[in-house]
């Protein structure tokens, strides 16, 4: 089964590696799909997604892998989200990643209810302990709630999963990577879902069927 994973960081944010060097190990590691969303908020968007841009559509050139540039907007003020998207869309960000409200981090109460009311926004990421809600109205604007790999944020994934199943959401597993010890295999997705509470149903539709979904709405042929 291919690996797709739509949430990594490079050093242009808080991740080790260099765009072009994230995308190679993701390749070598069997992924089929990886979207480079490094951390901004508004004022840096135009450096980050600039070179993301290019060095996506270069390793695609050479090699197997959809590679794709977007960005997470983090820590934010909850009202600036919409223009933040809005922003990152129009200078060529192909994804537009929101940075939820994660227990274990401060960030600003409302953030999670500004992120799904953006049409600009695909993935909801870590939402933490979101409310039946906020997982209805992602199912009704067609916005993905992440099941996070990443220590800390995937303290709420059982809650995630039951919240956005109930509410005909659509779940997306991804790495959070910051560095190369971070990237998912087939195993790892496969025992993250499992931990998470999915069924068999479930984990196929989070594993490859809702990634698939995606790659569609954002233009891409799945492999």
């Amino acid at each position: 089964m291919p690996v797709y994973d739509f949430h990594t960081h490079t050093f242009l944010s808080d991740g080790v590696l260099s765009p072009m060097e994230l995308i190679r190990r993701a390749y070598d590691k069997g992924y089929a799909a990886i979207a480079i969303t490094d951390h901004v908020g508004l004022a840096t968007q135009e450096r980050v997604i600039s070179v993301l841009v290019e060095e996506c559509a270069r390793a695609m050139e050479k090699w197997d892998i959809i590679a794709i540039p977007g960005v997470e907007i983090t820590h934010v003020p909850a009202e600036l989200i919409p223009e933040a998207a809005e922003r990152a869309k129009a200078l060529g960000a192909k994804l537009v990643v929101v940075h939820g409200e994660t227990i274990v981090e401060p960030v600003e109460p409302g953030t999670n209810a500004s992120a799904l009311g953006s049409s600009n926004v695909d993935v909801l990421a870590h939402p933490g302990l979101v409310s039946a809600e906020q997982a209805r109205t992602a199912a009704r604007h067609s916005v993905f709630l992440e099941i996070s790999a990443r220590r800390g944020h995937s303290l709420c994934n059982g809650h995630v999963a039951r919240q956005g199943i109930r509410a005909g959401a659509t779940l997306l597993l991804n790495s959070d990577a910051h560095g190369p010890e971070d990237l998912l295999t087939e195993e790892l997705a496969h025992q993250i879902g499992l931990g998470a509470g999915l069924d068999r149903k479930e984990l196929t539709a989070l594993l490859e069927t809702n990634p698939r979904t995606l790659l569609g709405k954002l233009g891409f042929s799945p492999h």
